[in-house]
């Protein structure tokens, strides 16, 4: 079973969170891909996934948050496939606009192994993640 907490940090750059819990697989991956179209369909430009209570990713998780990763880019240069491909390279590149927070253990090695790492920051709290976004929080992230 998958559930799903979702809240926006306001601050000067305001930040949607997304807090799946419990296991996320082939079978319950549909609940986040629909929580992930409704962010991107609420113009979410700063998003964070806290997956401080998800126990397991399989790759069918992974995909939904290579999705994010795609739908959150923008027509601004910094996001063009040539910045991208060029940061890459340079290992340099990490997303704007997605960020992931406080991933379990196994969770962070399954990330880890898929290479997300290379592109997308992993926090170890969700303030710091919040914070990545360059605005001030206006209240503590939990």
């Amino acid at each position: 079973m998958l559930d799903i907490v979702t809240w926006t940090e306001p601050g000067d750059v305001p930040v949607m969170v997304i807090r799946p819990r419990g296991l996320l697989n082939a079978e319950t991956v549909e609940v986040l891909e629909q929580k992930a179209r409704w962010a991107v369909a609420q113009h979410a430009r700063c998003l964070v996934l806290d997956f401080s209570d998800l126990v397991y990713i399989s790759s069918a998780g992974l995909r939904v948050i290579i999705y994010l990763f795609h739908a959150l880019r923008t027509d601004a240069p910094e996001d063009s496939d040539a910045a991208l491909r060029d940061g890459l390279r340079a290992g340099t590149y990490r997303s704007p606009h997605l960020k992931l927070a406080r991933p379990q253990p196994r969770v962070r090695e399954v990330l880890k192994l898929a290479g997300l790492p290379q592109f997308l920051e992993i926090h170890d709290t969700l303030a710091d993640a919040i914070a990545s976004f360059g605005g001030r929080p206006t209240q503590t992230a939990v």
